[in-house]
């Protein structure tokens, strides 16, 4: 049996998402919601199976909504902070505007990590806003 550790030098790994995906089961209804919320116009596109809208990401991160066999919404599972801006209270009060849910309210983490909040959007994926202010 091997052991955790590792005897090679290995450069520290800057960031730990590069991609993400939120699955959904209605991509108009879903691209709508976050097109709201973000005041955005995501792009879609059809590959096999699916069909995706694609968040834009000029630097940073990059992600896409995702429809097709295996994706399926979930209030459980891995939770997604998405960037809420200068001020995440902007995007949790287009929430419920939009047809999902607000499940916690902006909360303050602390002085240094900012504010957070979680939501239920249209498809029934649990999320969550993050913030400084």
């Amino acid at each position: 049996m091997g052991t955790l550790g590792s005897k090679q030098k290995t450069k520290k790994i800057k960031n730990y998402v590069n991609w993400f995906e939120i699955p959904v089961l209605n991509l108009k209804r879903a691209v709508a919601f976050y097109n709201h919320i973000y005041n955005i116009q995501m792009e879609m596109t059809e590959m096999n199976e699916y069909a995706m809208a694609f968040f834009p990401a000029d630097n940073g991160i990059g992600g896409a909504l995702v429809m097709g066999p295996g994706s399926v919404p979930s209030e459980t599972g891995s939770l997604i902070y998405l960037n809420g801006g200068e001020d995440l209270q902007i995007l949790v009060n287009k929430v419920e505007i939009a047809g999902g849910r607000v499940i916690l309210e902006k909360t303050k983490i602390d002085d240094d990590s900012g504010y957070f909040a979680l939501f239920i959007d249209t498809e029934g994926n649990k999320l969550a806003l993050h913030s400084k202010k």
